[in-house]
């Protein structure tokens, strides 16, 4: 089958049976029609049908190594230099498109499944079938360019306690049985953005897991169909409120769902199974396999992308209404700069001191890139900030599309225009800069980014812990002592 068009990922979707709750109703079909999903699904089919235009076919597909077919470059184990430039590129194209704004488009979870699928040895460590099923599913989902989704942490009850404790250890998702033809799971996880409109979730190790005999019923890592019988997704509302593009143009085309995933004596068979039990292993299923660091990779580069277009939403907001002569603007336009090009070199940097690990894979130098994850969530929040703090008044009093072509039309066009711009396309400007900085859509993609990977205080106590700081502490010692 090889790289899906955009007709091909909303067939498979329509004749999907999910179960979706979300604003008091039970959606169990038409999810690509839905209210809720329709605009996101739209521009996912958009980015598959990307790989089939000519002016990216060769950036974003590449031929299968088993198939022949054309299949995401997502999926390409990298081998060489080339190789991981490649993975950047096709990324950065898919980034470009949604202004970075999509967090679970198809390549981060592909670049975790490619690396996994080249631990097969770590995978053996707990059972050779593991191993198996780990690259099976790999290929599966490369020939068939399934769009997965992943959950990995315990509902928000009482984080005082760890998952086994709470509501009696029947609140987070665990192992309850076992047959001959596989488990089956019970309790809910968080949180499964995309979930209604992806074909598969990945149940993977949450890594916070104590190593103890009683954490052993939620260690796992296993993937099943979004509509695998017993399997709900609890949605928020969504922030696509059916407007127009010009009104909302961000929350009308990337707004991804974020749920919660209920697992009602889900049965899951052995052969997708990649980790049972072992919650040593399971604490360090990213860190040993290499997954994490592709992921990163993959994430520095849609957050680069996403930069890139804070950058020139921040230059054009500027240039309208005449405010960049002023050096306190042009510290704010400074900032934005200077973080876009520290990204831009941590992720090269990533890229040139890269080293083949373990499994064969070249694998981009850690350290940068984990430099960039530490970096961007609170980076970010401060994007929103200046850009209320330069729209100002301005973000304020915003008429809607209606208004520009309705009877408002003459006084939009008279009071409203800017230095530069026709009161029309001013309007349009600030509705973009409202939709990322002050909507409901902005306030969930600062909120995401924050946590994207985590408790941003944890990471940087993970951080610190793991960075070898030694050899600087000798060189300290060493000028203490000279002679």
């Amino acid at each position: 089958m090889g790289a899906r068009t955009g007709k091909e990922y909303v067939e498979r979707l329509a004749n999907a049976r999910p179960t979706v709750h979300i604003n008091g109703e039970e959606v169990t079909s038409g999810i690509p029609e839905h209210p809720a999903f329709r605009n996101v699904v739209r521009t996912y089919a958009e980015l598959f049908d990307l790989q089939h235009d000519e002016r990216f076919r060769d950036q974003l597909t590449y031929v299968s190594p088993t198939s022949g077919d054309r299949v995401g470059t997502s999926f390409l184990v990298p081998k060489t230099a080339e190789d991981l430039v490649a993975r950047r590129t096709m990324v950065k194209t898919w980034a470009d498109y949604s202004m970075g704004s999509l967090g679970r488009t198809g390549d981060y979870l592909n670049s975790a499944l490619m690396a996994l699928s080249q631990a097969q040895d770590w995978f053996r460590q707990a059972d050779p079938r593991f191993a198996d099923n780990i690259k099976n599913y790999y290929e599966m989902v490369r020939e068939q360019d399934l769009l997965t989704t992943h959950t990995l942490i315990p509902p928000q009850a009482n984080r005082a306690t760890g998952g086994g404790q709470q509501l009696g250890g029947k609140l987070t998702a665990r192992v309850v049985s076992e047959d001959d033809n596989g488990i089956v799971v019970e309790g809910a996880r968080m949180l499964a953005t995309i979930g209604p409109t992806a074909d598969e979730l990945l149940v993977f190790p949450s890594t916070v897991l104590r190593g103890t005999p009683e954490d052993a019923p939620y260690s796992f890592a296993f993937a099943i169909p979004c509509d695998a019988p017993g399997l709900r997704f609890v949605c928020r509302e969504s922030f696509d409120y059916g407007g127009s593009h010009f009104d909302h143009p961000l929350s009308t085309r990337f707004e991804e769902m974020d749920a919660v995933v209920i697992f009602d004596k889900v049965h899951v068979p052995y052969e997708r199974v990649f980790m049972l039990g072992h919650p040593e292993l399971c604490n360090t299923f990213y860190s040993d396999t290499g997954a994490v660091v592709h992921m990163s990779h993959q994430v520095v580069t849609r957050t680069t992308a996403k930069t890139e277009f804070v950058l020139g939403l921040v230059s054009a907001l500027t240039e309208a209404i005449g405010i960049e002569k002023f050096s306190h603007v042009q510290e704010n336009v400074a900032e934005i700069i200077v973080a876009l090009e520290i990204l831009r070199g941590l992720l090269r940097a990533s890229e040139a001191d890269a080293t083949v690990n373990a499994y064969g894979v070249l694998t981009p130098k850690w350290e940068p890139l984990n430099a960039a994850r530490n970096y961007y969530p609170k980076l970010y929040q401060r994007f929103p900030e200046i850009i209320r703090k330069l729209g100002a008044s301005g973000l304020m009093s915003l008429p809607t599309e209606a208004d520009v072509s309705g009877p408002a039309s003459a006084d939009i066009a008279q009071y409203l225009q800017s230095a530069t711009l026709d009161g029309a396309e001013r309007v349009r400007l600030f509705r973009l800069a409202w939709d990322l900085a002050v909507s409901a859509f902005g306030g969930r993609q600062a909120l995401y980014e924050y946590y994207f990977f985590g408790d941003p205080v944890r990471m940087a106590g993970a951080l610190v812990s793991g960075y070898d700081r030694q050899p600087y502490v000798d060189r300290v010692q060493e000028f203490l002592h000279r002679g």
